[in-house]
């Protein structure tokens, strides 16, 4: 479950974490499992002692800062892009709805392997996945559970799009983004935090930085303290409304994720955020995928560990291989993260984008994938909506469902995915406002 008040999650996924970046863990994380198993809470305490006494090894080939200026310096390479603005407002509506589809599509099989998302596929007779997803009863066999959120997001089993943590972030990023505009400051997203969204309603990396926030510890330490989940996938689904504000200045909308992440990330958790703020800025601009690609690879750090798994991407492209090649490739030289991290699930939203010719092609080879797919596929719809606008999604898959969304955001819950649209644009338009101004 990932508990973050529980040491039989914090210390096993601890050493993950740390196996996975560079650090000798040897028998530490497998004596871990084994005293979680066990309930042993002394020995989970002293695993957890020793494994922060454990230093990067020397040969350790990347360089992954998470200082503020090195990483806002890194992004002054990207250069803005023209924008039509006669399709700005269309854009921005096909992101909103693109992220809610895509999200529902991926959710009820969130969490399962590659092997297990095909069984499942198949067995609902959706192999490749042309929508969503029925809920099974009894599972196929090789799957042996769906993720607790299946018996409300399964096909035919809601009427509005359903609450999630992906759709609960971007509605609070435009609230933020809706008080303060680019004088958005870290300690302000904290405070909105611990004011409209409940505890309950976060998950690993923000559930440790919104306890260590209760605990009196402040940015950027909320990062870094009992926070097994600094490096994992929630900075980066926090990422697509700095994007949507800030059409064609992907530069800027990574510049504003640096001030949302830091709360809760560091390394490669940052730069997730930044790479997604900056695809989607630049999906805003163009209409193929691989030109928004190539530009957010920019505001990647080089010498990081992201930034080697999209480059590995984005020349399996380049040589023609097969989406399934690409997916392969994944598993193969990236199956050692877990699989809610940002670098394994950022490679596979790659995968949908730059081989899926069609939304739905997109959003399902991402699905696909497995892992953490109803975020994948969130940030897979959020780019393709912003590319070609709402019309690219099916009619059936929006319907009476996708407009409506259900929130745990305070005072947006059954929103209108049209007010936020335009809401959105009335933050786009304030900032465009005040860059000019500052320019005069």
């Amino acid at each position: 479950m990932h508990d973050v008040l529980d040491p039989r999650d914090l210390v096993p996924d601890e050493a993950q974490q740390l196996d996975s970046s560079g650090y000798p863990v040897g028998d530490l994380g497998h004596r871990a499992i084994t005293a979680a198993a066990e309930g042993d809470l002394g020995a989970l305490a002293g695993i957890a002692g020793a494994l922060a006494r454990l230093e990067r090894a020397a040969d350790w080939p990347f360089v992954e800062t998470s200082d503020d200026a090195e990483l806002a310096a890194l992004t002054d390479q990207v250069a803005a892009l023209p924008v039509d603005l006669a399709t700005l407002e269309r854009r921005i509506l096909g992101a909103w709805t693109g992220r809610t589809v895509a999200n529902t599509m991926g959710k009820p099989v969130e969490g399962l392997t590659r092997v297990e998302v095909e069984l499942y596929l198949r067995a609902s007779g959706q192999w490749p996945q042309t929508g969503y997803l029925p809920l099974l009863d009894p599972l196929p066999q090789g799957v042996s559970h769906l993720h607790e959120s299946a018996p409300f997001s399964a096909a035919g089993r809601f009427t509005d799009i359903p609450r999630d943590d992906d759709l609960d972030w971007t509605v609070l990023g435009l609230s933020l983004l809706e008080a303060h505009g680019s004088a958005l400051t870290t300690e302000a997203i904290a405070a909105e935090w611990l004011d409209a969204l409940p505890f309950t309603q976060t998950f690993t990396a923000e559930r440790a930085a919104y306890r260590n926030l209760i605990g009196g510890i402040r940015p950027p330490e909320t990062a870094t303290h009992d926070n097994p989940y600094r490096e994992w996938i929630g900075a980066l689904i926090r990422a697509d409304i700095f994007g949507m504000v800030l059409p064609g200045k992907p530069a800027a909308a990574a510049r504003l994720a640096i001030v949302d992440a830091r709360l809760s990330h560091i390394g490669n958790g940052i730069y997730g955020e930044m790479w997604a703020a900056a695809l989607v800025s630049a999906a805003m601009a163009v209409t193929d995928a691989r030109a928004a690609f190539d530009v957010a690879l920019g505001v990647v750090p080089p010498t990081s560990r992201l930034h080697r798994a999209l480059v590995g991407v984005r020349d399996l492209r380049e040589t023609d291989a097969s989406a399934i090649d690409a997916l392969n490739w994944v598993d193969t030289e990236l199956g050692q993260y877990n699989w809610v991290h940002t670098i394994n699930n950022a490679a596979l939203i790659s995968i949908g984008l730059l081989w899926g010719a069609t939304f739905v092609e997109a959003v399902g080879l991402t699905i696909s994938g497995g892992r953490d797919t109803d975020s994948s596929a969130a940030t897979v719809g959020s780019v393709f909506g912003a590319l070609h606008g709402p019309e690219a999604i099916p009619g059936d898959l929006i319907g009476s469902t996708h407009i409506r969304l259900s929130s745990s955001v305070r005072g947006f819950d059954k929103i209108s995915l049209a007010e936020l649209a335009q809401r959105t644009f009335t933050v786009y338009a304030r900032l465009d406002a005040d860059s000019v101004a500052s320019r005069a």
